[in-house]
């Protein structure tokens, strides 16, 4: 079972992924609302991937991103995003992403995405 930590400024949102990916089996361990509650759960959880939105207030995804590529530059983090622009795409590729959600998009993707980044996981180690 896969551990999650799940970050977006949306509580309503938050609150959605976390009781979905749950049932869906998923491990969520942590909930934050910003990126640096999303490197301290990253920190304290050690999860096998993070799911987190890129625009909050105070601290963005990008902030979020670039600490925990620093904490362990392997870690996997699913970034989701309304913004469609080259510049946020090449910003987060640059950062280290592993994908990309854009926003709006079916729940279902976010499992499919997960499962997505463990099999290659799975086949890099194998």
């Amino acid at each position: 079972m896969e551990k999650l930590v799940v970050v977006d400024d949306d509580v309503d949102t938050l609150d959605v992924f976390a009781m979905y990916l749950s049932l869906k089996g998923f491990d969520v361990a942590g909930q934050g609302n910003n990126g640096k509650e999303a490197v301290e759960l990253f920190e304290k959880h050690k999860p096998d991937i993070v799911l987190m939105d890129v625009m909050m207030p105070e601290f963005d995804g990008f902030y979020g991103l670039h600490h925990i590529k620093q904490l362990n530059p392997d870690a996997k983090v699913i970034m989701v995003t309304a913004d469609l622009t080259d510049e946020t795409f090449a910003k987060l590729h640059s950062l280290g992403a592993s994908e990309i959600l854009y926003k709006p998009y079916e729940i279902e993707d976010i499992v499919s995405t997960i499962k997505k980044i463990t099999a290659n996981e799975t086949k890099v180690m194998a």
